[in-house]
């Protein structure tokens, strides 16, 4: 896939979901961007700003196959995974996939499952397979996970677990529309759910070529660097008694090369990494308890590192 091509479906995809979603180019933009990373996302925010639909319109835009999970107290680790089956008649067990086996996956208020079935999204998640039984099976490409909760009622909910959460590459809020945004969402939405006429733009061998081109984008070694001293300012915050892992970094440079691809570029610079930082980091990591009782947000305290730590001056435009 060549430049021109890329974009031409990006665009297609971006302007396909704003039929959608009203006035969150950004948002959009990321979304897609994470799936391009081979990431997975999770979106957080209060009721009605459409998290569901925003999970929904990505899915539908792409011509793959999708599942949606409707997390609940009562929900299994097995209705995710799936389960070994005795069969009757050959007198032999038979595995039936759960959920989990789509190339995209939609998991509405993922906080409502007890802990052990949020467990079960652990191995797919990181390694992209699924073992029961003791047989491990292989999920399609490309697979991500697109995960909503709602951070104001916590009743009756279960705080997703720091290895859980460090699963997602990103995390976002949709946020509240502008007054156009939203006079433009009460026209669309007014007479009928624009979801019922939502079309797939491209397919999955599309979004697998797409990937390929993200993964070809090039990363200087100074961008490298400035990644790692990223995720070690988290580590060294006095406002944060757990920094980012390992895994972050990883993460926030292959969201950056989607990015950068978007862009039209072929490399990556250092200002994608400092606009990536807070929605890549900030859900990593949690801060102290004098920094709550201040009430800074870890979002806060990540741009503050951001804005505080000094770039290489070659600005990542060395690119061989």
């Amino acid at each position: 896939m060549n430049g021109q091509e890329f974009a031409d479906a990006t665009e297609a995809i971006v302007t396909n979901i704003e039929r959608v979603i009203e006035g969150k180019t950004a948002i959009v933009r990321l979304a897609l961007s994470v799936l391009l990373a081979e990431g997975h996302l999770l979106i957080e925010d209060v009721p009605g700003v459409g998290k569901t639909m925003l999970a929904k319109a990505m899915a539908t835009s792409i011509d793959c196959t999708v599942r949606r999970i409707q997390f609940t107290p009562d929900l299994l680790p097995s209705d995710v995974t799936g389960v070994s089956v005795f069969n009757q008649d050959t007198h032999e067990f038979s595995f039936k996939p759960g959920a989990v086996f789509a190339n995209i996956v939609v998991g509405d208020e993922i906080n409502r499952a007890s802990p052990k079935t949020q467990s079960a999204l652990l191995e797919c998640m990181e390694e992209r397979q699924v073992t029961v039984d003791g047989r491990t099976y292989p999920l399609s490409t490309p697979f991500m996970v697109m995960a909503t909760q709602n951070p104001i009622e916590m009743e009756g909910t279960y705080p997703l677990p720091e290895a859980q959460r460090d699963r997602f590459t990103a995390r976002v809020a949709i946020g509240y529309p502008d007054a156009r945004a939203e006079l433009a969402m009460l026209d669309a939405h007014g007479a009928s759910n624009p979801m019922e006429d939502l079309r797939p733009v491209v397919d999955d061998s599309t979004i697998r070529r797409m990937i390929g081109l993200v993964r070809s984008v090039h990363v200087a070694d100074t961008i490298k660097e400035y990644a790692v001293a990223l995720v070690t300012a988290t580590r060294q915050a006095p406002d944060l008694r757990l920094g980012a892992s390992p895994r972050a970094g990883l993460q926030l440079l292959r969201t950056a090369r989607a990015v950068a691809a978007f862009d039209g570029r072929d490399f990556v610079l250092p200002d994608d990494l400092q606009a990536l930082a807070v929605p890549v980091l900030a859900h990593r990591v949690i801060s102290t308890s004098d920094a709550q009782l201040a009430r800074r947000t870890t979002d806060a305290i990540i741009a503050d590192i951001v804005h505080r730590l000094p770039v290489n001056a070659s600005r990542g435009r060395d690119r061989r």
